[in-house]
């Protein structure tokens, strides 16, 4: 049996005993080719497919190993690249030999679904390979033509890509509309209140401001709020409603990709690709002491929301044990997935609800742990039954024409609260700048209609409408799945890809744009505007789907979309604006050659150049305009980026000044040490 990486082969080779071998493959055993296209648009888009030298060992062992085999399983990934490995598999392992070739999939790497799956193999779905062959070739026909366009009219170096782009495009536009943004002024006014009965009137509350007579209040500068609050500190205050209501809070589903992405960086700050690495160790299998290995979650790369019964079944009964009957719910909770989902796999769950976080602790990393713990909670959340609130709405007038609200909420029965605690609102506001009062825990005293109301305080706020958030790894990803951009085992890489390539920044968590990002993203809308096109882009993935379903060719929808393309590409080459060859002076000279420096696109942005290139090929990063901290230095600090990508700030006079830093120090102050921790030696590339 073929398996994807050595973890999983051992975990499974546990459970298979010695009637099989199990072997990993190591990923991608045949792919396009690096020097080339690979993909001829004009006799049908048929892939030139290759072994790409790191796996020409692999495969020649594998081949080896084969030979004489009555029976070879492919147990790759579920999934469309899974499928594709499988496929690619399959056609070299039956070169030279005759054995029977049959596909095996699980979801979770456990003894049961291992088990089940040998006793259910099947061969190769070719329209999963087919949708996975479509996707491939249309990447690499957007990423080969387009990347050299832009090499040559902006940078060398530069990336563009079909799914990419689209992300990026998504960040700039955002950056535009935060950098377009004109707040606007507005008040609030909140009213201090308690009962005027002496019972009560220790419970002091606060109401808002909503509405003057029908008009819903809008306050917009100083002068108004307080010509309202003069009126109102001689006015009567009367409760005309009281509403108390019960509402049921039902949880949510257990995680998908998205999801688990999303609420990772929520709640841990864990950014896309640190969580999909991370699910990747809890899948392949963690040793668990005399257990061994075992795979503690199922398959982290899906969009479905099912769960196998038997894991349902399971939670009902830790659900029971541990915190009563009345916490399930009185018919077990079923989810329906998003269309088009991948009703196959099951969503993200533990493989036994009875693997306790805290009990298997001391077996995981800190990492790990708090990823697992996350997944184990959302799951057995999702089996339980709902918390119950109590809604108190008080309405009331002062004078004649000021109506002042307050609501509050309180717990009345935890239900899936008791394990997982509800962040979703507190998350959704700090995501959209949101100023809008939500429903407080304030505790009310008992009010009765008609009742008369203590004026304690007024108290006027200013306020500003604010811009729209920057994206951060969890937007970006919830904005992505919405639009239909991508599938999940794409969002981490797309995120990776666009800070890696220095189109974005990191900073505090926010997807900043680069100024050469903006240029890009400018350029190829202009030239490329449905490819650029969000919901263009999302049609895409729709028909890519509907080849996973064998309901289109995949060499038509190839087709399709070569033709205007090749169309627009024509002329973009002759018409697009040339960046590369727009130099700008830099206003110092070379201290190589002295002959003037000029300032150029390069693949990481902006750099200093000799106008002398190619006979003098004197370089430099461009000034932060900050003044390196160590004493009696006299250099300036500079973007640098190291190994792995690693982005820091580094003195202009290295060698002979070692100074480094992940921020630009906020003292520019001789001799000021920065208080971030700088990256290890071995990650400085000082050639950058």
């Amino acid at each position: 049996m073929i398996v994807e990486s050595p973890a999983k082969a051992g975990t499974i080779n546990k459970f298979l005993g010695k009637d099989y071998e199990v072997e990993a493959s190591f990923g991608h055993v045949r792919d396009l080719p690096k020097s080339k296209m690979g993909v001829d648009p004009t006799n049908g888009f048929i892939p030139q497919y290759v072994i790409p030298t790191k796996a020409k060992k692999r495969v020649s062992a594998l081949k080896k190993q084969a030979k004489g085999k009555e029976t070879i399983y492919l147990a790759t990934d579920p999934d469309r690249e899974g499928e594709a490995i499988s496929w690619h598999l399959a056609a070299l392992l039956s070169e030279d030999n005759n054995a029977v070739i049959k596909r095996v999939m699980f979801n979770e790497l456990t003894k049961e679904a291992v088990k089940n799956a040998f006793e259910h193999p099947r061969g190769i779905d070719q329209n999963l390979v087919n949708a996975q062959q479509a996707r491939r070739v249309l990447d690499r026909i957007v990423g080969y033509e387009l990347s050299p366009l832009l090499w040559r009219k902006v940078g060398r170096g530069l990336s563009a890509g079909r799914v990419q782009s689209v992300a990026l495009r998504l960040i700039v536009e955002r950056e535009r509309d935060i950098r377009n943004f004109k707040p606007e002024e507005y008040w609030s006014l909140h009213a201090k209140l308690s009962s005027t009965r002496p019972s009560e009137a220790e419970k002091i509350f606060q109401a808002k401001l909503d509405r003057i007579g029908k008009k819903k209040a809008e306050l917009k500068n100083e002068a108004d709020t307080l010509k309202i609050k003069s009126a109102l500190e001689k006015e009567t205050f009367k409760v005309i409603s009281v509403q108390k209501k019960e509402r049921n809070r039902k949880p949510q589903a257990p995680y998908t990709t998205s999801k688990l992405q999303q609420e990772a960086y929520n709640r841990l700050g864990f950014s896309a690709a640190r969580t999909m690495k991370i699910a990747q160790m809890l899948y392949e299998g963690i040793e668990l002491g005399e257990e061994g290995s075992v795979g503690l979650i199922t398959y982290m790369r899906t969009d479905s929301v099912n769960i196998a019964e038997v894991a349902r079944k399971e939670a009902a009964q830790f659900v029971k044990e541990h915190f009563g009957k009345d916490h399930l719910p009185k018919v077990p909770n079923f989810y329906r997935s998003k269309k088009g989902a991948q009703e196959a796999h099951e969503a993200v769950r533990p493989t036994s609800v009875f693997r306790e976080p805290e009990k298997i602790k001391s077996f995981l990393s800190e990492e790990q742990y708090k990823l697992y713990d996350l997944v184990w909670r959302k799951f057995v959340a999702s089996q339980m039954a709902g918390a119950v609130d109590l809604v108190t709405s008080i309405e009331i007038l002062a004078g004649s024409e000021y109506f002042f609200k307050a609501s509050g909420t309180r717990n009345l029965f935890p239900g899936f609260l008791a394990v997982f605690e509800d962040a979703s609102k507190a998350a959704k506001k700090k995501e959209e700048n949101s100023d809008d009062e939500e429903e407080g825990e304030q505790e009310f005293p008992e009010l009765e209609q008609n009742e008369l109301l203590k004026l304690h305080e007024l108290i006027p706020a200013q306020h500003f409408t604010k811009p729209p958030a920057r994206y951060n790894d969890a937007s970006l990803v919830k904005i992505l799945e919405e639009e239909g951009i991508g599938r999940p085992s794409t969002y981490a890489p797309i995120i990776y890809t666009l800070v890696s390539r220095d189109y974005v920044e990191r900073k505090g968590g926010a997807l900043i744009p680069t100024e050469l990002a903006e240029t890009v993203i400018e350029l190829l809308v202009q030239h490329f505007p449905y490819v650029l096109n969000v919901q263009f882009t999302a049609l895409m993935e729709e028909e890519l789907d509907k080849i996973e379903e064998g309901e289109l060719d995949w060499g038509k929808v190839l087709h399709d979309f070569y033709q205007p393309f090749e169309e627009h590409l024509k002329e973009a080459k002759e018409k697009m604006k040339n960046v590369r060859q727009e130099p700008v002076p830099a206003n110092e000279d070379c201290e190589k050659c002295g002959k003037p420096m000029m300032i150029k696109w390069g693949r990481f942005g902006k750099f200093v150049a000799c106008s002398g290139f190619p006979e003098c090929r004197s370089t430099k990063p461009i000034s932060t305009g900050v003044a390196c901290p160590k004493e009696n230095c006299g250099g300036y600090l500079v973007k640098r980026k190291g190994k792995g990508g690693r982005k820091f700030f580094g003195c202009s006079k290295y060698p002979n000044c070692d100074y480094i830093a992940n921020q630009l120090p906020t003292q520019k102050v001789a001799g000021e040490e920065s208080e971030e921790k700088p990256p290890e030696a071995d990650e400085v590339d000082a050639d950058v």
